[in-house]
């Protein structure tokens, strides 16, 4: 059974507050589970885990979310939320892509494409947005190809070019929109002097119900030994990933074993099943 891919955010000890925030922004967001690490939540069927990991990384623009508003009070009071301590990447105003859309960081340092449209065209209410800076601009395409051939049931819906009129370089991706499974995902690439990239700030979770999965999504997607640590790894394009077991959730949520589980896997690289069940 394949699961969906979700999101990991990285916050230092204000998952909660922030996972609060999003329940008063996103319109039926609701809390799932919650421990002292780990907070999840569920908006529109979209599932994101909010990580009380610590001050090592920070959240920045190299992935985000862009979330379809299908009336222009949605997008508008979605937006004064959002931008409340945070600031606009784009202001939100008429684009010639689309009638009204803008980009803004939060005040926990998320970042949000609101976009006017009809969730039918997408099927989608978020959707991971992937951005190729610094030593990885120009390689969103090379990217989808790869992510597009490790998980099963993916397809390309289509990618736009930069042009010779377009303010980066030509041929590389403006905007691309694919799926891995079922999930719909967007890349670009941008050649700008970006002062951010990607990290672990923002990973993606891919849960497994075996070993062999485990193996499987491990081997085809770490690139970078350094990084191994917890389950976590980093692909051959910068992008963080976690590939844990799915029964790992419910072990967290045991307070009889939550610790000892935890003391497990903080020796681990990639996810041992058995040692967990063992723990």
């Amino acid at each position: 059974m394949s699961h969906p891919i979700y999101p990991c955010l990285w916050f230092d000890g204000k998952a909660k507050e922030a996972a609060d925030f999003y329940c008063s922004v996103f319109s039926g967001t609701k809390i799932t589970s919650e421990n002292p690490l780990v907070v999840t939540l569920d908006a529109a069927g979209q599932k994101f885990m909010l990580l009380n990991g610590g001050p090592f990384f920070t959240l920045n623009p190299a992935i985000s979310f862009y979330v379809v508003c299908e009336t222009t009070d949605e997008i508008d009071r979605t937006w004064e939320k959002l931008s409340d301590g945070g600031f606009a990447l784009m202001p939100l105003d008429t684009w010639p892509w689309n009638p009204k859309y803008g980009w803004v960081q939060d005040k926990f340092g998320v970042s949000w494409q609101l976009s006017l449209g009809k969730l039918e065209n997408v099927a989608q209410k978020f959707i991971p947005c992937l951005m190729f800076t610094q030593q990885f601009a120009g390689r969103a395409e090379s990217a989808i190809q790869f992510y597009t051939s490790v998980f099963a049931g993916s397809s390309v819906f289509g990618i736009l070019k930069y042009t010779a009129d377009d303010p980066d370089v030509e041929g590389t991706v403006k905007h691309a929109q694919f799926t891995l499974g079922k999930q719909v995902f967007m890349a670009m690439d941008s050649s700008l002097s970006h002062q951010f990239c990607f990290n672990e700030a923002v990973s993606l979770v891919q849960e497994c119900d075996t070993q062999d999965e485990i193996d499987y999504y491990w081997e085809k997607l770490s690139a970078v030994p350094e990084a191994e640590q917890c389950g976590w790894l980093k692909d051959q394009f910068g992008v963080s990933w976690q590939v844990v077991p799915k029964i790992l959730e419910e072990l967290m949520n045991d307070p009889s074993r939550s610790q000892r589980v935890m003391n497990a896997f903080m020796q681990m690289k990639m996810f041992d099943i058995a040692k967990l069940l063992e723990a």
